[in-house]
């Protein structure tokens, strides 16, 4: 006997709906409004209890949607021949197999037309973009052409591709921090960072007694400054300080390196010292590095000042500045635009001879030669160096006139343009010979006014004769629109007590120091008298 199984059991226990047999696929028809659509039976599985929903009637409102939606095709494909009649319509039954073949060809000649436009547009794009790559690329190399002799006559470096410097190497002097001074070209202190970094590295093998090359430098120095360093960089440092290293070109130098042999020449580089008598060898220390950092930093700005004094001597009128009074540059010397240092000569590496021209054999084979051929050959020479002499030269060119006025001017005096002018020169003379203490003690004048008004203004709402020196700089501090400390806000008020004694006063009692104010005097007078006595000190 069989032993019966648990899905046996529950199959006998609980009936389940049938298998229903596959169901064809029903064809899609139209429903016919004569005749409407017979109302399918709802299956009810056994053991289901739901009722079956009526199936709803349709309505005059609400007609009975179609069996199967139509197709929407776009305007422009409405017209084809495949869109006269919709699938499974009346209409369609009525194309006869004579007319499938006429549509068919009419449908292959439209879409043959919309290919033959759609060809002739790109064609006529692909010409228009062509035309426009060829103008580009003459505009392209007529720019490349003109540009880098522009930028050449104007004294500015002319980047690759004709390009100019960045912002921030042409005004790099107009956004130095602090007041106005000697300030360096951005290339020049660019060169004074590549000399620091260059007398570091000599320094370090120059100490553990290691031969400094340029290999080793270069690396060195571009580690540190992130910027290429080459033999050219070697060559200005080098103008600008001579007796900084010496050059040579030596051989059988340990390298370690695959790429270079032991014996070919290499540039190493020795700084040059000062030897005290009797004593060891020196070393290259930190005060040794600094010093030579100075003298380097000095030696630049004295190549700004001998472009500085060329361009004074060009002005109209000319001006003459002494050196050791000389705190800035003049207002209208550009800096930046100072044209870079030409390297000096490096040692190159002794080339073996060899006979690259054709004089040079010659010259060779002059030993081996007849005295009479040797003779022919001078006699050509001789003719072709007189065949090839410049003529007589011609008669000087005139001298230049002077510059016309612009015409702005015209029909001014003369003479009062050159008295503008020396004025003009005699003040931007002042601005260039000013002291730091000069120009800081500008500063605050230039700020007294406004300062004058606001030390009122903290009186009046405090309602006292007077004020300690810290509540009132403490108070001028935090009403001033620019962030000045309490202590260089105590330097105005001290000196506007000494340019104003009869407005403003200072008492010393015991430890502290009082600020009193006249506040019954008028305010738009002590404000014309700070801004004259401002005037007066600016024009000395």
């Amino acid at each position: 006997m069989a032993q019966p199984r648990l899905t046996d059991f529950f199959a006998r226990r609980r009936p389940g709906p049938r298998a229903a047999p596959p169901r064809a696929k029903p064809a899609w028809r139209t429903p016919s409004p004569a005749k409407p659509a017979p109302p399918t039976p709802a299956r009810t599985p056994g053991g289901s209890r739901k009722r079956a929903r009526p199936p709803a009637e349709p309505t005059r409102d609400h007609p009975a949607p179609p069996a199967r939606r139509r197709l929407r095709l776009p305007a422009d494909t409405v017209s084809s021949p495949s869109a006269l009649a919709a699938p499974g319509s009346p209409e369609e039954a009525t194309l006869s197999a004579g007319q499938v073949p006429c549509l068919a060809a009419q449908e292959d000649k439209a879409s043959s037309k919309v290919t033959l436009s759609e060809l002739k547009s790109c064609l006529q794009r692909a010409r228009e973009l062509g035309a426009r790559a060829q103008e580009l690329k003459a505009s392209a190399q007529r720019k490349d052409a003109g540009e880098p002799r522009v930028l050449e006559d104007q004294g500015q470096p002319a980047g690759p591709c004709g390009q100019k410097a960045p912002a921030y190497q042409r005004f790099h002097a107009l956004a130095q921090p602090g007041p106005p001074g000697l300030v360096l070209p951005y290339k020049y202190q660019v060169l004074a960072e590549m000399f620091r970094s260059m007398d570091t590295i000599v320094g370090m093998l120059y100490n553990r007694s290691e031969t400094a090359t340029f290999a080793k430098v270069k690396q060195g120095v571009q580690d540190m400054m992130r910027k290429r360093f080459e033999e050219r960089n070697v060559g200005q440092i080098r103008t600008v300080y001579p007796a900084s290293y010496r050059f040579r070109q030596e051989r059988d130098v340990p390298t370690f390196k695959d790429g270079v042999k032991r014996s070919d020449y290499q540039l190493t580089i020795e700084p040059l010292l000062d030897q005290e008598a009797g004593s060891t060898a020196p070393q290259l220390t930190a005060s040794h590095l600094l010093r030579r950092r100075q003298v380097f930093g000095q030696n630049l700005v004295e190549r700004v000042r001998e472009h500085h004094r060329a361009f004074l001597a060009s002005l109209n009128p000319p001006m003459v500045v002494p050196e050791d009074q000389l705190t800035r540059w003049h207002p209208h010397f550009n800096v930046d635009e100072v044209p870079d240092i030409e390297p000096a000569e490096l040692p190159q590496p002794p080339t073996t001879e060899k006979l690259a021209t054709a004089q040079e054999v010659l010259a060779r084979a002059r030993s081996l030669m007849s005295p009479r051929m040797e003779k022919a050959l001078s006699d050509l020479a001789l003719r072709t160096a007189k065949s090839g002499s410049p003529g007589s030269p011609g008669p000087a060119p005139p001298a230049t006139p002077p510059a016309a006025p612009p015409a702005a001017l015209k029909g001014v005096s003369q003479d009062l343009l050159e008295r503008v002018r020396r004025k003009q020169a005699q003040k931007q003379l002042a601005q260039m010979t000013r002291q730091p203490e000069q120009e800081r003690r500008l500063q605050r004048l230039e700020r007294l006014p406004e300062l004058a008004r606001v030390l009122r203004g903290i009186f009046v709402s405090e309602r006292k004769p007077a004020l300690t020196m810290e509540v009132a700089c403490a108070r001028m501090a935090g009403s001033y629109r620019a962030a000045l400390s309490p202590g260089e806000m105590e330097k105005h008020v001290q000196l506007l007590s000494e340019l104003l004694p009869d407005w403003l006063s200072l008492h010393r009692v015991r430890a502290d120091t009082y600020v009193k104010l006249d506040k019954a005097a008028d305010l738009a007078g002590v404000l014309a008298r700070l801004a004259h006595l401002a005037r007066a000190e600016a024009a000395l």
